[in-house]
């Protein structure tokens, strides 16, 4: 059976479990280092159950298999109310329409807070992550050229956005 539910501290390793092997064998997500729960406590502290800053997991039969999440888009204040989000999921799950139920849900529990746009910034090429986003509504705003480097070699990054 499928939850979508609020994070909890007992999430945390699966969450640091579905990220890492992103970090270790993509350019999905610019970190170059793996996580530990420990060393991601400073990025889990951002999320409450209400306000801009969510993040929501998928649990299947007791078992944290995806979750997404929106944070500060940048840190100065005049950027409060635009956020960044993203969305990962253990990769026996692609293709399953988790990615929109993890989204769609993030998404209802942002409509009554004071957030004006979604951002998200997609290592290029993610053909199956641009059509997510532009499913859920987001619209291409410009190609950052070679923003990143990782395993040797410069990515660009499509950066998408949605009205809220």
């Amino acid at each position: 059976m499928l939850i979508i539910r609020p994070i909890d501290k007992k999430d945390y390793s699966s969450i640091v479990d579905i990220l890492n092997p992103f970090i270790k064998k993509t350019a999905v997500t610019f970190d170059t280092t793996a996580y530990t729960v420990e060393t991601r406590k400073p990025w889990f502290s951002q999320f409450k159950n209400t306000g801009r800053h969510q993040c929501v997991v998928a649990e299947i039969d007791g078992r944290v298999v995806g979750y997404a999440n929106s944070s500060a888009l940048r840190p100065k204040a005049a950027y409060d109310t635009s956020i960044e989000v993203s969305v990962y999921r253990c990769p026996s799950y692609n293709k399953s329409g988790l990615g929109s139920l993890l989204y769609e849900t993030l998404f209802e529990r942002l409509a009554n807070e004071d957030v004006h746009r979604a951002h998200s910034l997609i290592t290029l090429p993610n053909e199956a992550s641009v059509a997510l986003h532009k499913k859920l509504g987001f619209y291409e705003v410009g190609i950052l050229n070679e923003a990143g480097r990782k395993f040797g070699k410069y990515h660009s990054v499509l950066w998408m956005e949605k009205k809220f």
